[in-house]
């Protein structure tokens, strides 16, 4: 890895990723857990700021939306991501669902209905594919191949 690179890792990795959640909690009132890592690419619904609740560790990566209002029907509803979990490219998490803990969402699922802890969900509309997986920050898994190169 070239110098620039690695400047410009630690650059984002210090300065960036704390930052935008810093900034979702001070202006937006959001309730963002510690060492979460939001991609300047999502989407967080900033109707109803306040109802987005986001776990410890975990991951919202680009063109993702976290939805906390229905317009057409006119509702405004709280969103629970848990800790450790990994929210991919494109997804959408609808209002008034419930992410558990240690979740994988894959890219461009649509998720509309509560998730159970510990499992990989994938899909239009998602639906459980694995269950009773172990992530570590970030969702991040665990429980395959070599977690000795995790670092914080």
């Amino acid at each position: 890895m070239s110098y620039v690179s690695r400047l410009r890792t630690l650059v984002h990795k210090n300065l960036v990723l704390p930052g935008m959640a810093g900034y979702y909690r001070r202006v937006y009132g959001m309730n963002i857990g510690e060492q979460v890592r939001i991609s300047r690419g999502a989407r967080l619904d900033k109707t109803n700021p306040g109802g987005i609740h986001i776990g410890d560790y975990t991951a919202i990566t680009s063109g993702a939306a976290i939805l906390t209002h229905d317009f057409v029907n006119r509702r405004h509803v709280d969103v629970h991501i848990g800790s450790n979990c990994f929210i991919g490219f494109g997804v959408v998490v609808m209002p008034g669902v419930r992410i558990g803990d240690s979740v994988i969402v894959t890219a461009n699922s649509v998720v509309g209905r509560d998730v159970p802890s510990n499992c990989v969900v994938m899909g239009n509309p998602a639906r459980v594919v694995e269950q009773n997986i172990v992530t570590g920050p970030w969702g991040i898994r665990l429980d395959k191949g070599d977690s000795s190169e995790i670092k914080h």
